[in-house]
């Protein structure tokens, strides 16, 4: 059968390749502590009860026709709001575009601003930035970090590459790292912005940053910063990518929103008309309600995050208890979102029946068979796969189940030589 180019040359998700393994293991009974999958166990992380409720009061007010394109003016305005109130960012409620979750708006981000050919620039490890730049037919600029600077993209590492690139794509807390830029850090890239667009003549296009902050209030001990209200100035340049998918435990409700220059967020909704990516339209009420209680908002998140920082401190301070005894693990403290950074470093060891551990793919099926323990390695981000690195989510998984995780994760790697 023929195809299309773009889709026969299309890569599958190596996360959902590994879920489903694990999702078979698991129907044969197998007991796997998933840590691969950006979702939240809803059992154990439910909805807002507010919020929940008002989704169904929508439904029984039979709030289920189409919504405008760019989303209920009721929600635009909450958000824009909130975004005052929470961020001291001034966007009005035609400079936002409420869509299906976030996925669409980072697609309509793409496609609006790259033309074939037009070279794109993000940082790797970063979450599918390849295929958005694959389906845009960019030219692909993957900017590789370090952990010395917590995989983030430092000014050092971004000059090189912004010449006559038309997007930078960013994200802080970053997926998969659950790492989040300083002040100092993010500062200092957005002065390169400003710089490069200050050179650049009328007919050219701008350098445009969008900056993914999905993750902004799942944040611990540090400070969330963003490009705008470090330097107003970049608000004609930069296109922010949010929602409720993380901050509210409501990753199946749908919800997310980007803001931005107006002429670029009209263009988005106009190519997201012919995709139809609308969130809901109860949901989308339901939000503008629940946007506006700001007290339960903050008790929600507050305590929220609280629960997942403990399940992540607890991974943390496990892999650093394997550490002090000689195993070749390391882990960055949590700082945001619902991630663990984790380094293996067992390529190239011998299993048990002899064969080598040949890459990071090849540890993480070796740990779901041998310790019923699923991580995604930093591969699936963009990054080689003879990095021993991995992501290791923690919001599928109660505070016991990662306790209890922990040891056979450890006697998995003893075995290995």
């Amino acid at each position: 059968m023929k195809i299309s180019k773009l889709a026969q040359n299309l890569i599958g998700s190596e996360i959902i390749k590994i879920g489903n393994q694990v999702n078979d293991l698991k129907a044969q009974g197998a007991e796997i502590a998933n840590l691969t999958i950006g979702d939240l166990n809803s059992n154990i992380y439910p909805i807002p009860a507010e919020l929940k409720e008002e989704i169904q009061k929508a439904y029984q007010n039979n709030l289920t026709n189409y919504p405008p394109a760019n989303g209920l003016l009721s929600l635009r305005k909450s958000v824009s709001k909130d975004l005052k109130n929470r961020w001291n960012l001034e966007y009005s409620a035609e400079e936002i575009l409420i869509a299906g979750g976030s996925r669409p708006l980072i697609y309509a981000t793409f496609k609006t601003i790259v033309d074939d050919g037009d070279k794109v620039v993000y940082p790797i490890p970063s979450w599918n930035n390849n295929h958005y730049a694959y389906l845009t037919n960019a030219e692909k600029i993957e900017v590789e970090t370090s952990r010395s600077n917590n995989f983030l993209p430092t000014a050092e590492d971004l000059k090189p590459h912004l010449e006559g690139a038309v997007l930078l794509a960013l994200c802080s807390p970053l997926n998969p790292t659950g790492t989040m830029f300083t002040k100092e850090q993010l500062t200092e890239v957005c002065k390169l912005v400003l710089e490069e667009n200050k050179k650049r003549g009328e007919n050219e296009k701008p350098l445009y940053l969008m900056y993914d902050q999905i993750y902004a209030m799942l944040t611990f001990d540090e400070e969330h910063f963003n490009p705008v209200s470090l330097f107003p100035e970049l608000k004609d340049y930069v296109i922010f990518v949010d929602g409720t998918s993380k901050c509210f435990a409501a990753t199946g409700v749908r919800v997310g929103w980007s803001f931005g220059p107006r002429e670029i967020i009209d263009k988005m909704k106009s190519l997201l008309t012919h995709v139809g990516a609308w969130a809901p339209k109860p949901e989308q009420e339901a939000v503008s309600v629940y946007l506006e209680q700001t007290e339960n908002v903050d008790s929600f998140v507050n305590e929220f995050k609280n629960k997942i920082y403990d399940s992540l401190e607890t991974l943390h301070e496990g892999i650093q208890d394997m550490k002090s005894r000689g195993f070749a693990v390391e882990s960055i403290k949590p700082m945001g979102a619902l991630y663990l950074t984790v380094e293996l470093d067992y390529l190239g060891k011998s299993k048990p029946d002899g064969t080598h551990i040949k890459d990071s793919s090849d540890l993480v099926y070796y740990l779901i068979e041998e310790a019923g323990v699923a991580l995604v390695p930093f591969s699936a981000f963009g990054n080689s796969r003879n990095m021993p690195w991995f992501r290791a989510s923690a919001g599928g998984l109660s505070l016991e189940e990662i306790k209890k995780m922990l040891p056979r994760l450890e006697k998995a790697l003893e075995k290995l030589k």
